[in-house]
């Protein structure tokens, strides 16, 4: 099977540190100690195409001091350390390249408080976004950020993640307010307070947001919620090209609409989640759309876009009003990594992302859908494209080399042309060891050597989550 990860930057930790750290560990921590092959495998890239890279152990965390424990541990003997929320990452985040010791927090699962009054919750990194939003729901409250997975809000915040909701509700970067971290000294910092701006000192919730735990690891997010809304109505419209349905979403943005999510899916993926969903839409490119407020507000918005859509080309509106079909429609378009799998049995997805100016988008996917088929590759384009962030998941037979490197070199393509565009190699997915590659050619050597700096400072012995984001 071809290898695909790049190789390694820096050494294995030596076997007698690993085990020095597990001895220190086993008799505070017991069963949940676990060293068995399968349990670590498990802990390793196990969903794209990058070689799963287990570590030498998992702990199973339930509280701060449990980390703080095991970063303490590791650091004494300058043994990698891993966070590991739900394993959803795309990009190898919780691969362990050099080794080390896994940090399972999906125990650490607690709502620990919501003030409905201030729009905020904190909660510890192991709840998942499902659950946290049925937390909320009684009290008329939700968290809008919706990756594809189910994943940890830790993981979410580590990776900087968006999702459907982005265009109306920010990132993650937009929606935390503080969080409690472990650093590399083993040391316990909280980055702010609860108030909902601040301008004293240096902004290390930003700072930790999206480092991916090369950092510290978050043991607690402060979150901003929102009031779910009076009125909700979602609906599909086909466009003739996918050129004609970005051209539309461009205008819908630049026209002002509130729109709160507009999704676009190529034919290729309408095709892949009408046969795993069951969904019976014309395969065409396709715009997934929802309008939040009052309901006079959402008719409004509605019907502008509607207007907006028929100058691109777009058919009539099926419009989805009742909660159960909005979530037939949503769960469709977050299952779409799994749904286009079946276009092709066998393979590997790559999941990747870029993200351009929005001036640029439907040259981007233009361009991009062309290679798809110059190259003759089968990949799904689908994306969050209300804020220019869009996927694409080639499907590759990984015991075939020259398809191996043909894909290598389509995602290179793709992301020079987003760089060239004044865009970012990746818009939510994170850098992990997938596009550590490309990050001189974004930020440039001299930001490059202040991140090193930073990384240097914080973590002089590199054992958090090494040989990620850096090249």
């Amino acid at each position: 099977m071809a290898e695909l990860v790049e190789e390694r930057t820096g050494e294995t930790a030596p076997q007698s540190a690993v085990e020095a750290v597990i001895a220190s560990l086993s008799s505070h921590f017991g069963d949940r100690l676990a060293t068995g092959r399968a349990i670590r495998e498990q802990h390793a890239n196990t969903v794209t195409w990058l070689a799963n890279e287990a570590p030498d152990a998992v702990v199973f965390a339930e509280s701060t001091e449990d980390v703080q424990k095991v970063v303490r541990a590791c650091a004494k003997y300058a043994v990698p350390v891993i966070a590991f929320g739900t394993g959803s990452s795309l990009e190898g985040q919780v691969n362990a390249p050099l080794g080390g010791i896994s940090i399972d927090l999906s125990r650490m699962n607690r709502v620990l408080s919501v003030h409905t009054e201030d729009l905020d919750c904190t909660v510890e990194p192991g709840v998942t976004r499902k659950q946290l939003n049925e937390h909320l729901r009684d009290l008329g409250l939700f968290f809008p950020i919706d990756p594809g997975a189910d994943a940890s809000l830790g993981g979410m915040a580590s990776t900087r993640a968006s999702g459907t909701n982005a265009v109306r509700y920010g990132t993650m970067r937009d929606n935390v307010i503080a969080l409690t971290a472990v650093l590399a000294n083993g040391e316990i910092v909280t980055t702010a307070r609860r108030a909902k701006k601040s301008s004293a000192g240096y902004d290390l919730t930003r700072l930790l947001i999206g480092a991916e735990g090369t950092l510290g690891i978050i043991t607690a997010l402060t979150l901003r919620l929102h009031g779910i809304p009076e009125a909700i109505s979602a609906g599909i419209c086909g466009f003739p090209t996918i050129r004609t349905a970005c051209d539309a979403v461009i205008a819908t943005i630049q026209s002002g609409i509130p729109v709160a999510r507009i999704e676009l899916l190529d034919e290729v993926q309408v095709r892949a989640c009408n046969a795993y969903s069951k969904l019976t839409l014309v395969e065409q490119p396709t715009l997934f759309v929802e309008f939040h407020g009052t309901e006079a507000g959402v008719a409004e918005q509605a019907e502008r876009f509607g207007e907006i859509a028929a100058e691109y080309g777009g058919g009539d509106f099926n419009w989805a009003t009742r909660p159960e079909e909005r979530t037939k429609l949503w769960q469709a378009r977050h299952d779409a990594y799994w749904a286009a799998l079946p276009l092709r049995p066998g393979s590997k997805a790559l999941a990747t992302d870029v993200c351009v100016p929005l001036s640029r988008l439907a040259e981007c996917v233009d361009e991009t859908k062309r290679d798809i088929e110059e190259m003759g590759l089968i990949a799904p384009i689908v994306g969050h494209v209300g804020d220019g962030n869009f996927h694409t998941m080639p499907l590759i037979m990984m015991d075939d080399p020259m398809e191996v490197a043909r894909v290598k070199t389509f995602v290179g393509r793709l992301t020079e042309r987003a760089l060239a565009m004044g865009g970012t190699s990746t818009g939510e997915h994170g850098v992990g060891q997938g596009k550590r590659k490309y990050m001189e050619a974004e930020h440039g050597a001299a930001a490059l050597d202040a991140m090193r700096a930073i990384k240097q400072a914080l973590d002089p012995q590199n054992i958090m989550n090494p040989a990620k984001i850096l090249p």
